[in-house]
């Protein structure tokens, strides 16, 4: 395909994409995901289908990702001529026919069941979208078609301006100017490194040494964090495009993304997509006849949350065991193979599309200074509203816990959320109002990180919790560094004897000075984080450990004396 039939496709779909949504035939619309399949998705598809069938056709279905409203799955949309499009959750097959006959077919929009409208004012009884807390205050950029797209659909994907970027980047822009906009926006590492992208680019586009890669990391091996496993579902054209703009910015055409096993639906989604894409001309060789050419692969990770720290990843796309390296040489210099190598995350690239057609100072004016833009989370804990949501930084934690989630369920009373997965600090009420920002958390021993957050309510045990992140953390270590790999250890083996109420008064003290050493001598990200949610823990609950080594040293004046030189 040439860039000229490229454009010409691209009108045609647009305009077909619109009507779809334009309500002329009554649209069914139903959101199909990982989550939606294990609340039986897949017998409400079959029920409507049915119902067409017995009908003979009087609507039309159309199957999206999911939107990250979690909490309220399954959903289901009609969208009809003349109205808003109206969304229901928790839909059962008895719902689901009333909706059929009432709400698509009737004309009783049964406002007793539905979630909301998406228009910006109320309808027949029916609230706003923005009137739910949940969608009050997203701003949405990297998610802005999830739900909204089929995403085993590439004419879908162009039908809402896909591809669109990719076009630019190869006819109106030199990869210097691409990286120079990366670098304005300030983009900083989704998944957890927040180190600027377009910086990253640069230096792996100014090695003089090839060939060249470029890695999209899907791996998110972290327990309870879902937000790039939801955007590879649901819009996995939008990765495959920031990470063919970024090999184009480092004239490669050798691109791999690497997907955790965890993640089936993700793996086949990406798989179609990279088919698709290659079908229509905008992979392979020379792309839209620019002279350009990239290929994608695809790998599929073991499940070891080590390979998803750069170094290790590398190592497991050569076949190797998942272990990071030291550096210097850093992976632009020294990465696949030996050869300049660059890696980001799928949330960092899912930005790129963005950038390249709006600008790096459009996306710097969001979010905050240090931290400009938005920021995906999923949300999880008993919460009313757990899901995955995208907002501008600098808005307050407590938003992420009151607002996007609704509050603590009824009858549980909040006590902590846990940062950045397994690797970032936990934070109580004192410090909610602090911005979500990458310096404001990290001020008291939170992080950003990958924008996987845990709420923990008052029947959780600080202790219980500790032991939990360091079991986590000691079993996924490669075990290739001594600090790591026998800090963790120890530090299991006295939250353990804590917990099996044989807790000695210097416990605490210990394991403060291991905590600090391996944190200082660990080779990777993985053990220099691995003590920091028991140290926030202690920071915030030190009264709960202390009263478990209270209850094994009865006769102690003080259950965690300091440790002194005799």
């Amino acid at each position: 395909m040439t860039r000229d039939e490229f454009r010409q496709l691209q009108q045609q779909l647009i305009a077909k994409y619109h009507e779809t949504f334009s309500g002329q035939q009554p649209l069914l619309i139903i959101n199909v995901g990982e989550c939606t399949i294990a609340k039986g998705v897949h017998a409400l598809v079959a029920q409507a289908e049915a119902e067409i069938a017995r009908r003979g056709a009087d609507f039309s279905i159309k199957q999206v990702g999911c939107d990250g409203m979690c909490y309220a799955e399954p959903l289901v949309h009609v969208k009809k001529a003349g109205q808003p499009r109206l969304t229901y959750g928790r839909v059962t097959p008895d719902t689901l026919k009333l909706i059929i006959e009432r709400a698509l077919l009737g004309n009783d929009p049964l406002p007793q069941l539905a979630l909301y409208n998406d228009s910006a004012e109320p309808w027949q009884g029916i609230p706003p979208q923005r009137a739910l807390s949940f969608w009050e205050k997203q701003e949405r950029i990297v998610l802005e078609n999830a739900g909204l797209i089929d995403p085993e659909s590439i004419q879908d994907y162009i039908g809402r301006g896909g591809y669109a970027a990719w076009e630019k980047a190869l006819f109106a822009m030199t990869p210097e100017q691409i990286i120079e906009e990366m670098k304005i926006a300030n983009v900083r590492g989704r998944g957890g490194a927040a180190f600027n992208a377009g910086i990253k680019w640069e230096s792996g586009r100014a090695t003089r040494n090839w060939p060249k890669y470029f890695i999209c990391n899907g791996h998110e091996g972290e327990p309870n964090v879902f937000k790039d496993r939801k955007i590879m579902e649901s819009d996995p054209h939008r990765v495959i495009e920031g990470i063919i703009i970024g090999a184009y910015c480092l004239d490669t055409p050798n691109a791999f993304i690497y997907i955790g096993a965890e993640f089936p639906l993700a793996i086949a989604r990406v798989r179609h997509a990279i088919r698709e894409a290659y079908a229509l001309g905008l992979l392979g060789e020379n792309v839209l006849g620019s002279g350009f050419s990239v290929h994608l692969k695809v790998r599929v990770g073991g499940g070891g949350y080590i390979a998803g720290e750069g170094s290790a990843q590398m190592y497991s796309i050569m076949g190797q065991r998942a272990m990071p390296r030291t550096k210097p040489p850093r992976s632009v210099e020294y990465g696949l193979w030996g050869k300049p190598t660059v890696l980001n995350n799928v949330e960092t690239l899912s930005n790129v599309k963005n950038i390249v057609l709006n600008g790096g100072a459009w996306y710097a004016a969001k979010g905050t200074k240090d931290s400009p833009g938005t920021k995906v989370y999923s949300m999880a804990g008993r919460i009313k509203q757990p899901g995955v949501s995208e907002l501008e930084f600098g808005l307050p934690l407590r938003y992420l816990i009151e607002g996007v989630s609704g509050g603590m369920l009824d009858g549980y009373r909040f006590k902590a959320i846990q940062t950045g997965g397994p690797s970032g600090g936990c934070i109580a009420e004192p410090d909610l109002d602090l911005p979500l920002d990458y310096t404001a958390l990290e001020t008291v021993g939170g992080m950003i990180g990958s924008g996987g957050y845990v709420v923990f309510d008052h029947t959780n045990d600080a202790v219980e919790l500790s032991r939990y992140f360091m079991e986590f953390n000691r079993l996924e270590s490669c075990g290739k560094c001594t600090p790591c790999r026998l800090g963790t250890k120890a530090m299991l083996e006295i939250l353990d004897r804590i917990l099996a109420g044989e807790g000695r008064p210097d416990d605490l003290d210990t394991l403060d000075y291991a905590s600090k050493e391996t944190i200082e001598l660990s080779l990777c990200g993985l053990g220099q984080t691995a003590p920091i949610p028991h140290l926030n823990l202690v920071k915030y609950f030190r009264s709960e450990f202390e009263e478990r080594i209270r209850r094994a040293n009865p006769g102690a004046a003080q259950p965690a004396l300091a440790l002194t030189a005799d």
